[in-house]
């Protein structure tokens, strides 16, 4: 018979400022799946919404945030 020990060790999950923040709008309108691309700044994407809408009239987006977070063992 084999015996195992199991030690379970605690972590912590942060935002990693150095990966960045990307900001990215899609339209959910049907049949339509334009998308602003990621974009560094929030205001860009809100900006390409108010565009799509004044070209479109679609009026229904998804937003997207990404983020990167870093895991480290807790002491």
């Amino acid at each position: 018979m084999t015996r195992a020990i199991f030690r379970f060790v605690n972590h912590t999950i942060r935002h990693a400022p150095e990966g960045g923040v990307t900001f990215e709008a899609l339209c959910v309108s049907h049949g339509c799946d334009a998308t602003s691309g990621p974009q560094d700044e929030q205001g860009s994407a809100q900006d390409w919404c108010l565009r799509h809408t004044g070209r479109t009239g679609h009026d229904l987006f998804r937003r997207v945030i990404t983020d990167h977070a870093r895991v480290t063992r807790a002491e």
